[in-house]
């Protein structure tokens, strides 16, 4: 059977090359809205975070209805973090619209998600977005798609993919790079005649992959995936099962099925091969699981999600102000919320750490790691967390290290001191290309080599340089190297922070505070240009006396405090340092808050240098 009336294609781009605003457009000239009817700008990014940050985190389905065909459209994270959430949706899809936009061409997210396509034999519809930027280069980006095809050694077919021109922004599409359309209509048209059709048979019994999952508190954990083949129908006793438990399923049945429908999620009885799908009733389902038949339980392989490249420790929070400000602050807490993300996001990992109120959570990068916390935190959460740390492994015995493949897009006038700081941290340039008056510098590098390095990067460059970078693979390990140049200021009293203590502590280096601040011996209340933690007293008050002099009533002038985000913090702290994550804070601390102890350690730790050397 062929379901010649349905389309199941994904969206797939690098970060911030219009894959939302297209879906925007497609919603709006396939009759989603009323004509009345207030539209939003990138509807799909539906959460808080997605819509503050301009990045789609979670891949998402829609479905829109064009001459009599249902296209069932999945946007996706454009992000190199979220890498897992593409992986994973490509097998709900029989085909990929391969954004690109026309300025920047095919960037690192853009190979990495084509590859992928390219290995399920997807069909491709290439789309060169923002023709009217003003920097476009459409000519080149058409031969620089097609060298990226053959570089992935793409069948014959798939090298005479399409390709569309497009405005996603204006809504329009065309054949032709240099005459912009009226509309999306020949997209539109070249989705239904290009992308193939669902195939199956509707008469064998079930077979359903679980590519998604979300959660609803009434009904419990909801299961999206495409049918396969068979019917799924209400009330229907199924079988759970999964490629690597070997036969073993479990029984349940199926609750309630709802089919996408614009932004709406519409009730049903009963759905066919090729249909993308939410269901509930499978209390214990997970991405990866199939959904069969009793009688024919036959489990489908999921796609392989790449493995997480670094880790952070996550713990309870043990600080002097514990558990002021937030809801769940025990390890029981912790542990269960974790855990809990597993079900969802198929590229993290989480495991005990060496303590009981600590935990070993592996991801994709720091952006992965940092969105966690942010949500944990907005749900009421209070931890601690570690600086991040690469995942190293042994390969024919020799111990080898994640490595990234960078491009740094910079004007002109920076690139020396660009080049000079990826060179001190042993990136190695494999490619410059100059457009216009920006420089695009391809480096490889190690990944621990970047901690830290985005935000130097911003200040080099003025808030002008752009960086791109997405995992290549593992070589062997390149050596010790210093990525942190500064070290901290630490208060050295408890209580809180006054004006005249604070005047008197920012000659030592930019202060994370303000007046009125409270803080606790070993916190981290600046940073010190120099390499050796400071003690100061930020808590300090002036003497009153009866004496007058003529500095005595000197306007204290005070510089405005360094405000950190959780990403800037992330990058900022040391081995022997922790962040403190409460719902209303973020405060920088040292490890071990006691400085008669902690000055005993570092002692204890250069001396066991001074044997090892």
């Amino acid at each position: 059977m062929i379901r010649n009336d349905l389309r199941n294609v994904a969206i797939i781009a690098h970060v911030d090359h219009g894959k939302t605003t297209l879906v925007d457009e497609m919603l709006r000239q396939g009759g989603i809205y009323r004509e009345n009817q207030e539209m939003t700008d990138r509807v799909m990014d539906s959460g808080d975070l997605e819509r503050e940050r301009g990045i789609t985190i979670l891949a998402k389905n829609t479905a829109i209805h064009y001459k009599g065909t249902k296209i069932n459209v999945v946007d996706t994270p454009g992000h190199a973090d979220f890498g897992g959430e593409v992986e994973r949706i490509l097998k709900m899809v029989n085909g990929v619209i391969l954004l690109v936009d026309a300025a920047e061409g095919p960037m690192p997210q853009t190979r990495f998600v084509l590859e992928r396509a390219l290995a399920l034999n997807h069909r491709v519809i290439v789309v060169v977005n923002k023709i009217d930027r003003p920097d476009a280069r459409l000519d080149e980006i058409a031969d620089e798609v097609l060298e990226l095809l053959i570089e992935l050694d793409a069948s014959d077919e798939q090298l005479d993919s399409p390709m569309l021109f497009c405005s996603g922004r204006a809504g329009t599409a065309s054949f032709d790079p240099h005459t912009p359309g009226t509309d999306l209509t020949p997209l539109l048209d070249k989705i239904v005649e290009y992308m193939p059709a669902p195939e199956g048979d509707e008469e064998e019994p079930l077979q359903l992959l679980v590519s998604s999952i979300d959660y609803n508190e009434f009904v419990g954990r909801i299961g999206i995936g495409r049918i396969e083949r068979g019917v799924l129908k209400q009330g229907q006793g199924v079988a759970v099962c999964n490629y690597h438990t070997e036969g073993k399923s479990k029984p349940a049945k199926i609750v309630s099925i709802y089919q996408f429908d614009g932004l709406k999620r519409v009730p049903v009885t009963e759905a066919k091969v090729g249909d993308i799908v939410c269901f509930s009733g499978c209390e214990d389902i997970s991405i990866g699981d199939t959904v069969c038949a009793p009688s024919r339980v036959e489990p489908l392989e999921f796609v392989k999600v790449g493995e997480p490249t670094m880790e952070m420790t996550f713990s309870v929070n043990d600080s002097p102000f514990a558990g002021k400000e937030g809801k769940f602050v025990t390890s029981r807490h912790l542990r269960a919320r974790l855990y809990r993300e597993l079900l969802k996001d198929v590229s993290l990992r989480v495991s005990d750490g060496d303590t009981t109120d600590s935990f070993r959570v592996a991801g994709r990068g720091e952006m992965h790691l940092s969105i966690l916390i942010e949500n944990m935190r907005r749900e009421g959460y209070e931890l601690t967390c570690s600086n991040p740390r690469v995942l190293y492994k042994e390969i024919d015995g020799v111990k080898c290290e994640p490595i990234e493949n960078v491009i740094i897009d910079v004007p002109e006038a920076y690139m020396g001191s660009v080049m000079e700081k990826l060179g001190s941290r042993k990136g190695i340039m494999n490619d410059m290309q100059l457009h216009g008056s920006r420089y695009k510098l391809f480096y490889t590098i190690p990944t621990r080599c970047l901690f830290g390095y985005r935000s130097e990067l911003l200040t080099d460059t003025r808030g002008e340089g752009i960086i791109s970078s997405i995992f290549a693979g593992y070589e062997p390990f390149k050596g010790e190297i210093k990525t942190r140049f500064t070290s901290s200021l630490v208060a050295s009293e408890t209580g809180i922070a006054t004006t005249y203590g604070l005047f008197n502590s920012q000659d030592r280096g930019p202060l994370f505070i303000g007046p009125a601040t409270p803080v606790y011996c070993g916190m981290i209340v600046g940073e010190n240009p120099k390499p050796d933690d400071i003690e100061v007293n930020v808590c300090k008050e002036k003497h009153l006396t009866a004496i007058r002099s003529s500095g005595a009533d000197e306007k204290l002038t005070l510089i405005t405090p360094v405000q950190l985000s959780l990403e800037e913090a992330i990058e900022f702290i040391a081995d022997d340092e922790l962040i403190e994550v409460t719902p209303k804070s973020i405060r920088l601390r040292k490890a071990i808050l006691d400085t008669a102890q902690r000055k005993r350690m570092q002692a204890q730790r250069r001396a066991a240098l001074k044997e090892n050397k």
